[in-house]
């Protein structure tokens, strides 16, 4: 398949793909014990998990920095949410933390790239022009500033 999308490129993409399917797997083991009932945390679990991947694939598609930085935290929040939920289930000991640590160290990773991409599209580092030519004399935003506080002051 030659044809992929933009977001399909992405190493936290590709990752995320990943835990889906480590989660599916945890969760058919759960279901097959008997006696276990899994209720809210299984399908919390299993909509913070796809929320990650469609917050990254839509966000990943955004043009404007802050609506892409906004994706992409929305879907580390979702990689939290799933990391609660896998304490969730050793808590209500329908599991150990043996079991979850592979997918634990996944959301790791996933929390990792996603906070870099938040960083880098939020806005933060960015250069901003500090100065301005006005008739071929350069002033500082600071002096601007000064200047309008003292015309302000006379008046």
């Amino acid at each position: 398949m030659s044809d992929i999308f933009d977001h399909e490129k992405l190493d936290v993409y590709r990752l995320t793909l990943e835990f889906i399917g480590w989660v599916a797997v945890l969760l058919k083991e759960l279901h097959a014990q008997p006696g276990v009932t899994l209720g809210e945390v299984r399908d919390q679990l299993d909509r913070a998990s796809l929320s990650i991947l469609l917050n990254t694939a839509e966000g990943n598609g955004k043009r404007q920095m802050p609506l892409r930085a906004r994706y992409f935290d929305d879907a580390r929040g979702s990689a939290m949410e799933c990391a609660a939920c896998l304490d969730a289930l050793v808590a209500k000991q329908l599991t150990t933390n043996e079991r979850i640590v592979p997918g634990k160290q996944m959301l790791v990773r996933i929390v990792s790239m996603l906070s870099r991409m938040v960083e880098r599209f939020s806005g933060t580092g960015y250069v901003r022009e500090e100065t301005a030519v006005y008739g071929g004399a350069v002033k500082s935003e600071d002096e601007d500033d000064d200047e309008n506080e003292d015309e302000r002051k006379k008046e």
